[in-house]
């Protein structure tokens, strides 16, 4: 088989032609609560200051540096020192093609063909399509009811071949914020066995604890062990101009130079740009996202907390987890849902492997475009349908 057989049709994409054929009528609009994603632009004096670039900047249609606009670098080294009180520097900081390519030129410079990489599951589905395209051994990783893995677990789980540990916080699919001292504990296991803990922070902006969110950067030889992934996707909007960020050890970086070269030789300037701008200036306005997302998180769980039947799992920055209370597998009622409610969401099925059998309890809701009126109206729908 190819690289790409290896692995399943992309989830997203296959929940759309779910759509085809259906109507909804006005009274009962779609509610597409499926992908990850703001479904409005920048803000207008972002889209105004890009504008200005496309006209102005000559850098913005051109190739630039691999690894990306060094003031971007420079911008993020000194925000992350700051945030996370350690220290990061411009060398230790690559820009990306968005953080799906970030992760992907980690795993390509981490490990080789046949190496393992433990993936607490349910896990983010385009992780797994990688690691199967890569030629890489998914070790999934269990997590409980709390939908936290356990260091101890993973540490039995270990084998010669493996390279690397993944964490997403908060998480894609669950919405949990993996407490600090948990991501301490699976950093000082990759630590003691020679491993990258690879941590995937694309919600970082919308995580609700006011202080760090770990502590890992204070440790002067954390690019020993410690890959950072982030995305500008979701802080600023910039989802179609493709920016994320990989923070590791220059070493780490020269190997994931060959990948980015190879693949997008460099992001798109214009995002970078307009990354580099939203940094300097829509701070408050980045305040303001994130408490609105936090409200939405708070209306899920008033809402889902008694909803009968269903039992909310994990709630946090865009989604939230949940077990349904049909006696049908989740692939199936989620199809059902968008005829029969007007509903459209991913199943737990497309979190896990094909073997693991938790995943038919199981669904996730992307609520971060859908206001508090919407997320009422959600829970009122799914609250009403019966299928058998």
């Amino acid at each position: 088989m190819s690289r790409t057989e290896q692995t399943f049709a992309p989830p997203v994409m296959e929940a759309r032609r779910w759509l085809q054929g259906a109507t909804f009528p006005p009274e009962r609009p779609l509610l597409n609560v499926s992908q990850a994603a703001p479904v409005d632009p920048p803000p207008e004096p972002m889209r105004r200051a890009m504008a200005e670039m496309v006209l102005n900047e000559a850098g913005s249609h051109l190739y630039g540096p691999v690894l990306g606009l060094p003031a971007l670098r420079e911008r993020i080294a000194e925000t992350w020192s700051r945030a996370y009180g350690g220290a990061v520097a411009p060398a230790q900081v690559a820009i990306t093609a968005g953080c799906n390519q970030a992760f992907s030129a980690a795993m390509s410079a981490i490990c080789g063909e046949g190496d393992e990489v433990l993936l607490p599951v349910p896990y983010y589905f385009n992780h797994a399509m990688w690691l199967e395209m890569d030629g890489l051994r998914l070790v999934p990783l269990p997590t409980g009811d709390d939908l936290l893995p356990d260091p101890e677990d993973a540490a039995r789980r270990i084998t010669e071949r493996t390279r690397a540990i993944v964490l997403v916080t908060p998480n894609n699919p669950g919405g949990v914020e993996y407490p600090a001292d948990l991501v301490r504990e699976f950093y000082e296991l990759a630590r003691a066995r020679g491993l990258k803990l690879v941590v995937d922070e694309t919600y970082r902006d919308f995580d609700s604890r006011s202080e760090a969110p770990h502590d890992l950067f204070t440790d002067a030889d954390w690019p020993d062990t410690l890959v950072q992934l982030y995305s500008f996707s979701k802080a600023y909007r910039l989802t179609g101009h493709r920016t994320g960020a990989m923070v590791a050890s220059e070493a780490l970086l020269a190997e994931a130079e060959k990948f980015l070269d190879t693949v997008a030789i460099c992001a798109p300037q214009l995002g970078q740009m307009g990354a580099l701008w939203g940094m300097e200036h829509l701070g408050q306005w980045l305040a303001g996202e994130r408490a609105e997302i936090l409200d939405r998180r708070a209306a899920m769980e008033e809402h889902f907390s008694d909803l009968p039947g269903w039992r909310l799992r994990g709630c946090g920055a865009y989604f939230a987890y949940v077990e349904h209370p049909f006696d049908l597998p989740s692939n199936e009622a989620a199809r059902r849902l968008v005829r029969e409610a007007g509903v459209l969401l991913l199943p737990g099925t497309m979190f896990r492997p094909a073997d693991d059998g938790a995943g038919a309890r199981e669904m996730r809701i992307a609520f971060a475009n859908v206001d508090r009126t919407g997320i009422a109206t959600l829970a009122e729908r799914l609250a009403a349908v019966r299928l058998t």
